[in-house]
């Protein structure tokens, strides 16, 4: 069987930078186990999977899987995915596109702008973010990440757990300094991040200190359950993480506007844009976005 794919760089509008993403289309025929030993060949944080979808006014029926297994919903292939989708259509005219995506989490809109010559795509989440109660190690984490204790502090922010469709454990950092000393140790977060519905979460760690001053937030994430050592910019994590910033922040009524740089220590500079709506103190909306660029297509023979 031979099936068409492209390579995407996401949340970046320069290719080389960013995290890349393979897409493969018209990808019915492909078994679940198939789909995975592709994500292993192609070894990218995950692999989207173009499918027919359910409710035939939708664009597709998205799958995607990184090298370890399948995801419900993750932000970079679905904003790359739709990049790819209009790219592939020919629609490269400028002119604004909606495409639908159906996910194992829901349903998903993703609306695509053009600006600059790239395609920026934004999208909302399919569900808002919960704080897990589970125990959390400090000490045990600042090892784990190759840090001293005392590194992990920011203001009032303590360590905690967020899901939404994924779990991550959220590890506040001083600052710039420790973040970049940080050296995951990938089996020790294996043993310490707790299991959450029956998945492991994984490791975002974050400061308020940024190289990029249009950024609000520095971060790294590590998912080693994932087969991901480290991942250059994580569109979950953002969704989740709007959760830790209402719960020790607070976040002002309307709409709260936060860009978020990534991937600047693996040598692929992100920027996530997280934008939150809040009424009556309640986040009412919570949309992630970003550009994507198309940086190689071929044939995938299997």
């Amino acid at each position: 069987m031979e099936f068409d794919y492209a390579i995407l760089d996401v949340f970046t509008d320069r290719g080389l930078e960013g995290n890349p993403l393979a897409v493969v289309f018209d990808a019915d025929e492909l078994s679940a186990d198939r789909m995975q030993g592709i994500a292993r060949e192609f070894n990218l944080s995950e692999t989207a999977f173009f499918c027919a979808p359910e409710n035939s006014v939708h664009t597709a029926r998205l799958r995607i899987f990184t090298p370890g297994r399948e995801l419900p919903f993750a932000g970079h292939p679905t904003v790359g995915s739709a990049v790819a989708h209009v790219l592939r259509q020919a629609n490269d005219h400028g002119v604004d596109q909606l495409v639908t995506f159906e996910e194992k989490l829901g349903t998903i809109r993703c609306a695509l702008k053009h600006d600059a010559g790239n395609w920026f795509a934004e999208f909302d989440a399919p569900t808002a973010p919960r704080k897990i109660e589970a125990p959390l190690d400090r000490d045990a984490f600042a090892m784990a990440l190759g840090l001293e204790v005392d590194d992990l502090y920011l203001d009032n922010h303590q360590l905690s757990v967020f899901a939404a469709g994924n779990a991550f454990v959220f590890v506040p950092v001083a600052g710039l300094d420790a973040m970049q000393r940080m050296k995951a140790d990938g089996a020790a977060i294996s043993a310490l991040a707790p299991t959450i519905e029956g998945e492991p979460a994984e490791v975002y760690a974050y400061c308020r200190e940024t190289i990029d001053h249009t950024c609000r937030w520095h971060a790294r994430m590590f998912a080693p359950h994932m087969g991901i050592p480290e991942d250059p910019a994580t569109g979950s994590a953002a969704v989740c993480f709007s959760g830790v910033v209402e719960h020790f922040d607070g976040m002002a009524e309307g709409p709260n506007v936060y860009w978020i740089e990534q991937g600047i220590e693996m040598g692929r500079p992100s920027r996530i844009r997280l934008e939150v709506s809040v009424k009556n103190r309640v986040m009412t909306n919570i949309r992630i976005g970003g550009f994507a660029v198309q940086v190689a297509e071929g044939r995938l023979r299997v």
